[in-house]
C-alpha cells in the first residue's frame, strides 16, 4: 500500500476490523493481464456474516474516479499485515454489497461527496 493524502469519510470509526486505515491509503491491485490499478481505500466494514470487507475506489491516471465504480473484497489481516481476498460467491457478494450500502447510508456518503465537489 502506498500513502497518498485523501479525505476520509470516517471509515474506521464504524468498524471493528482493526485495520488502522486513516483515510490516507491507496492500494495498488495487480489485475489479470499484468495491469496495475491504483485504488483509494473507502472503508473497511463488517457484514452480517461477521467478516470484514473493504471497498476500494479505482482511480484513473489523474487520481480521479468519474464512473463511481467500487471494488469490494474480503479484508484480512495476518501478523498485522492487511490483505485482500476475492469474494467467491454471488451470495457472499450480495452480503458484502448490502453491508456497504448500509455503511454508505450510515455515513451519509452522498452528502460528503457532494460537499467535497463544491
Amino acid at each position: 500500500m502506498s500513502d497518498n493524502k485523501t479525505d476520509c469519510p470516517g471509515t474506521c470509526e464504524a468498524c471493528d476490523a482493526g485495520c488502522g486505515f486513516d483515510g490516507t491509503e491507496t492500494v495498488t491491485l495487480e489485475l489479470d493481464g499484468g495491469i496495475s490499478q491504483e485504488c483509494q481505500v473507502i472503508a473497511v466494514f463488517p457484514a452480517s456474516n461477521h467478516r470484514p470487507y473493504i471497498a476500494l475506489l479505482p482511480l484513473d491516471e489523474n487520481g480521479q474516479n468519474d464512473d463511481g465504480e467500487v471494488y469490494l473484497y474480503r479484508f484480512t489481516q495476518e501478523n498485522g499485515e492487511p490483505g485482500l481476498d476475492n469474494i467467491e460467491t454471488d451470495e457472499e457478494y450480495e452480503i458484502a454489497s448490502d453491508a456497504f450500502d448500509e455503511w454508505l447510508d450510515r455515513n451519509e456518503f452522498d452528502e460528503i461527496v457532494s460537499a467535497e465537489d463544491e
